[in-house]
């Protein structure tokens, strides 16, 4: 079981490739990190040092790997924080070039743009390469609400405005549209859900709404639901795998009092959450 992770990194933290790759180690899963951009931290503290990597240095890191054999032994790409519009490109190119070698691999596209509390949090330049080359190359896509509807072009407040806009991306290439973070209309208060949708079924999962908002959660979330799926899980098992560990991860960083996540303290939880939140089928 090997994965190609492409993310940012940072020297202090859990966001990015910081945040997804030992998750996906504790799962089994052997990670080849490859870094957009190499920060010394989140953005969000007082100093911010270091910087987005040229996109011929990514390049140069993506062909690298291809010359030792990732992509042969690869069992899924997963992208997220890129960086620039052209890392974007060359990630799109990667990527496309790594699926007709190894036509078994999945791409699992995590498409960092920014959230409800901050908008858009990356060059305006960059949403367009993501949603016109990345996409469509994508088995998985994992936004969450704000990103889903800045994909979709439209608001979704409702269930069914979800899954109808989903279906719209599916009919550009990913065959499994994943959108976390969610609060709609019928979400009970006190609660958030992840909604799961394919072309002939939608499940979802809902947890209770922690007090906490830390950087990073997408991130994990991503880096959970691509090893479940790794692993052989099917969508709904990995969407209520993935639910469930954030949900352990998060309420021990609740509990701890701090701004990063507890994810090296939570180990045991990524694999094997104490607290089981199982994906219901929407409609069922």
């Amino acid at each position: 079981m090997n994965v190609i992770s492409i993310q940012s990194q940072v020297a202090f933290g859990h966001v990015g490739n910081s945040a997804a790759v030992f998750p996906m180690q504790m799962h089994g899963i052997d990670v080849t990190a490859v870094p957009t951009t190499l920060l010394s931290n989140r953005p969000g503290y007082p100093t911010l040092r270091g910087r987005v990597l040229d996109a011929q240095l990514v390049s140069d890191l993506l062909l690298g790997i291809e010359e030792r054999g990732a992509v042969d032994a690869c069992s899924m790409i997963l992208s997220g924080y890129l960086g620039s519009a052209d890392i974007a490109a060359v990630v799109a190119d990667f990527v496309a070039r790594a699926k007709a070698r190894n036509p078994a691999l999945l791409y699992c596209c995590d498409p960092v743009l920014g959230d409800r509390d901050r908008g858009l949090f990356v060059q305006t330049d960059i949403p367009p390469v993501v949603r016109d080359r990345l996409c469509p190359l994508a088995d998985i896509i994992t936004p969450n609400h704000f990103e889903f509807e800045v994909l979709a072009g439209a608001a979704a407040t409702t269930t069914a405005e979800v899954i109808a806009q989903a279906q719209t991306l599916l009919a550009r290439g990913p065959s499994t549209v994943v959108i976390t973070s969610a609060e709609l209309s019928d979400t009970p208060d006190g609660e958030i859900e992840t909604l799961a949708v394919e072309e002939a079924q939608s499940w979802r999962v809902r947890t209770p709404k922690l007090a906490i908002s830390p950087s990073g959660t997408g991130d994990l979330f991503a880096s959970l639901f691509a090893a479940a799926r790794v692993r052989g899980n099917t969508t709904p098992q990995a969407l209520g795998h993935a639910a469930s560990a954030i949900f352990a991860v998060l309420e021990r960083t609740a509990a701890a009092g701090t701004e990063e996540m507890r994810i090296v303290a939570s180990a045991e939880q990524l694999v094997h959450p104490k607290r089981r939140f199982d994906a219901v089928a929407i409609g069922a």
